[in-house]
């Protein structure tokens, strides 16, 4: 006859650690030192883990001790209840980046706009400008300065064409930024001049110690104005696609239980 003991599977795990009845094996640390540690800092840090590791069970260990069964059981359910919630929360986020679509057609972003001006209402103003910092001694000034204000068709291809000249510069004059952004990049505006930049069609110039500052504002949108579409678009699509995702949530948890009741997965008894 043979022993009930040859049955039992072996732990064939390296244990590096005890504290009690639980152990800490090889397996555990595996990951723990990163590659190129030197040999005393690979040490150093699996000493500090391991003590770690003794610290928290040990304190794990005189809480199973003296907590009453009572706390015990509401503490294994609330581990429970955080278990289902990572597993449930991964799950749906697997299948809602699958199913999720993200387009949002221009027609739909209109749309809501239209139907929420109301909350699309700026705090700060917005404009849309561009700007070179140059050397003012440059021979070419005068020319740079003519083609920067005119600024053509043609003047824009060889402005860009040298802008390597340039200190700074932003010549992208089609797109909203915030004042304050503008004002970030140019450490010439004050609070005494900044409503220059605030002027619909203004052409400003202002000196520093390193040279010149040309600006053209093309359009201005005061605070309490209502924001552009193509401003708040990004903002827009978020808010679509996250109602999209409430939905799509909504839907897949009618549908996995619908389908548990179908396959006899889900029952309630009476």
């Amino acid at each position: 006859m043979f022993s009930c003991d040859f049955f039992k599977k072996t732990d064939e795990r390296k244990p590096i650690a005890r504290v009690n009845e639980s152990y800490l094996y090889e397996g555990d640390i595996k990951n723990l030192v990163p590659d190129g540690a030197s040999k005393q800092d690979s040490l150093l840090l699996v000493q500090n883990f391991i003590n770690r590791w003794a610290t928290q069970q040990l304190f794990v260990d005189g809480a199973l001790l003296n907590l009453s069964i009572d706390q015990q059981e509401s503490f294994n359910k609330l581990v429970e209840q955080y278990k289902n919630d990572l597993y449930t929360k991964a799950y749906i986020e697997a299948l809602v980046t699958r199913n999720l679509d993200t387009t949002i057609p221009i027609e739909e972003a209109k749309m809501y706009y239209e139907d929420n001006k109301e909350v699309f209402k700026l705090n700060e103003e917005l404009i849309k400008f561009r700007y070179i910092h140059v050397d003012e001694n440059m021979n070419n000034f005068n020319n740079i300065k003519d083609r920067f204000r005119r600024y053509n068709a043609k003047d824009k291809r060889v402005l860009d064409s040298i802008s390597i000249q340039f200190k700074s510069y932003s010549l992208n004059d089609s797109i909203w930024i915030k004042l304050s952004q503008a004002v970030s990049k140019i450490p010439t505006v004050t609070s005494e001049n900044k409503n220059e930049l605030l002027k619909k069609s203004n052409f400003v110039q202002l000196k520093d110690s390193l040279g010149v500052y040309l600006m053209q504002i093309n359009d201005v949108l005061l605070r309490n104005e209502t924001a552009p579409l193509e401003y708040v678009k990004p903002t827009i699509n978020q808010i679509v696609i996250n109602k999209r995702k409430l939905d799509l949530i909504r839907e897949l948890e009618k549908d996995i239980t619908k389908d548990a009741i179908k396959n006899k997965q889900f029952e309630i008894y009476n």
